[in-house]
């Protein structure tokens, strides 16, 4: 059911010499998976950490070297012939010394030259030492990288092991987020049309406590959330995610700012301390309807917990944080709700959305296999004050984040 914004795409990954080239073969074999076309390209210092032969069986392409540039086999520029195929660029990871070549347009190698004549978008994902990444020419590169057309630029991670043994900034991000700023190229360009919004995003489900060993909850997996929190960052906004427990890879949320809540009593705290900060504010998140009024500090055997669930003075309901944030929120802030549904979606749909007073609201079906909770791909409807009812989908959730990111960014225009 869900499309994938890879599969069919010519990629060209190009490698520069750092260690983190290292993770290189298991991105080239995930692209693959997701049905992309793929060459590989090495600067002369990349093909010393990273085997050329690895990366031409795992492409299904030769790895295309420095000696390859002037071939006497190779009919055209080989520089050339690349860039006119790529459809996107992978520049992975991206040392100080190609940062430079870039920014000054210098072509003294085959990755180097590639790059220069090529006029598809670019990400990159840059790795190197801290002192090195912090270095002043290097952030000057930095700051003059980002303002080329067509570039998408992935920052080092804010900490980690790096191979001179610092802990620190420098640690290329893992291919799943680069694998996932992929595909934001591919379904929405680099274009930065959240540059500076702030955004506060709610992902995940609450976790409400019978005992020590109990709960309800249900079964969303947080990734909607975290695909909107990434995209919207992937547009240039500022992005806080508040989230519950998640079945997501823990590499999606590098870049983010990230508070995480169990219970709805906490992230409703959260949602205090962090809605004046925000410009807009996207609730993804899951929560309860009922808990139970006072949770148990030891295990119940089994009988004596069914007869508690089953007193109605043992419950109450859990606020309605949505109708809280509608409560308070201060003037021009946006609110996006979500709403999950089973049966007949739209009716239930235009109900809510009149009864909560939000400015968007997406309900999406928890009922329809492949969708909704703990899927990878989501449909449903989203409701304006300003237009008919728009259906979204099936596809996969970070296209509709996009989606769903557009409708938000219209109402800024």
């Amino acid at each position: 059911m869900k499309s994938e914004p890879l599969a069919g795409r010519r990629i060209l990954v190009a490698v520069s010499g750092s260690i983190a080239a290292v993770k290189v073969p298991a991105l080239v074999s995930a692209l693959v998976q997701r049905g992309a076309q793929v060459r590989c390209v090495l600067t002369p210092s990349a093909a010393r950490l990273v085997s050329p032969v690895a990366l031409a069986s795992l492409s299904r392409n030769p790895c295309l070297l420095e000696d390859h540039q002037w071939a006497a086999g190779q009919p055209r520029p080989l520089h050339i012939e690349l860039a006119e195929w790529a459809e996107l660029v992978l520049l992975v990871p991206l040392t100080a010394s190609t940062l430079a070549r870039l920014v000054h347009g210098l072509a003294d190698n085959l990755v180097a030259s590639t790059l220069l004549a090529c006029r598809a978008p670019l990400l990159v994902a840059a790795a190197m030492n801290t002192d090195m990444w912090e270095a002043p020419a290097v952030q000057r590169n930095w700051q003059q990288l980002a303002t080329l057309p067509l570039l998408l630029p992935l920052a080092p991670a804010a900490q980690g092991l790096l191979a001179c043994d610092r802990q620190g900034v420098g640690r290329m991000v893992e291919p799943a987020l680069i694998l996932l700023a992929a595909e934001s190229l591919l379904l929405h360009g680099p274009s930065q049309d959240l540059a500076g919004r702030r955004l506060l995003v709610t992902a995940g489900p609450s976790r409400e406590a019978f005992d020590p060993a109990r709960f309800l909850s249900n079964p969303s997996s947080g990734r909607m959330g975290v695909r909107l929190a990434q995209a919207a960052r992937l547009r240039g906004a500022q992005v806080r995610l508040l989230h519950g427990p998640l079945e997501d890879d823990p590499a999606l949320m590098e870049g983010l700012e990230c508070h995480s809540f169990s219970t709805a009593a906490q992230l409703q705290q959260l949602l205090r301390e962090q809605q004046p900060w925000a410009e807009a504010v996207l609730m993804a998140a899951a929560v309860a309807d009922q808990r139970l009024r006072q949770p148990l500090a030891e295990k119940l055997p089994k009988q004596q917990l069914q007869d508690l669930l089953l007193r109605p003075e043992s419950w109450e309901p859990v606020p309605d944080l949505l109708q809280e944030l509608l409560g308070r929120r201060p003037p021009g802030q946006l609110l996006l709700g979500f709403a999950a549904y089973t049966g007949n979606g739209l009716e239930q749909a235009r109900r809510k959305f009149e009864s909560k007073g939000c400015d968007l609201l997406f309900a999406n079906p928890v009922d329809q296999p492949g969708l909704g909770f703990g899927s990878d791909s989501n449909q449903g409807w989203l409701l304006t004050k300003e237009a008919e009812p728009l259906a979204l989908g099936p596809c996969g959730k970070l296209a509709l984040a996009h989606q769903l990111l557009g409708a938000l960014a219209s109402h800024w225009a």
